[in-house]
């Protein structure tokens, strides 16, 4: 049976440092399975099929890689998937005590789903999807944060748009 994964969040937009973790969690599972997860509390940039497209565009189309849209629970999701394994990305300690709230509850609702969590590259560690939206707001160069397709999609999003 192939090892199967899933590495989820609102990806708004998916930046170097969530390709990062989905490279390097390539090195010990067959597939990962990447949720593009709607929020009722956030207000995206971009909509579900933009972030869809963008992370494909990210994940450069590796067949081991199936990313699609979900809505609702998590676990519920994954486990509707057929996942035994969540993948979370930890970028420094105030991350961990919300990640790990989580994972406790996951295996409260679901205990076969293990939480694993992945720590960056060095280099990538302080890129988060809120501070590259700032970045390309205001008209930065957000080349070394994102993948070429979605440095594009931002300055067209942006293009016109006021930097309040």
């Amino acid at each position: 049976m192939p090892n199967v994964a899933m590495y989820a969040g609102s990806f708004d937009p998916i930046t170097n440092g969530h390709a990062d973790l989905i490279r390097r969690s390539l090195a010990f599972v067959d597939r990962l399975v990447v949720a593009v997860a709607t929020s009722a509390s956030k207000q995206p940039l971009f909509t579900t099929e933009e972030r869809v497209a963008l992370v494909r565009a990210a994940a450069e189309n590796d067949p081991r890689v199936e990313v699609v849209h979900f809505k609702g629970l998590l676990i519920e999701f994954a486990k509707s998937q057929k996942v035994k394994m969540i993948i979370r990305g930890l970028r420094a300690a105030s991350d961990f005590e919300y990640e790990y709230q989580m994972a406790l509850m996951n295996r409260h609702l679901s205990p076969d789903v293990e939480t694993v969590f992945m720590v960056p590259s060095l280099d990538t560690t302080y890129i988060s999807s809120s501070l590259v939206r700032e970045v390309a707001r205001f008209d930065g160069d957000v080349t070394s944060l994102v993948h070429p397709v979605v440095a594009t999609a931002l300055k067209k999003k942006f293009a016109g748009m006021p930097a309040t």
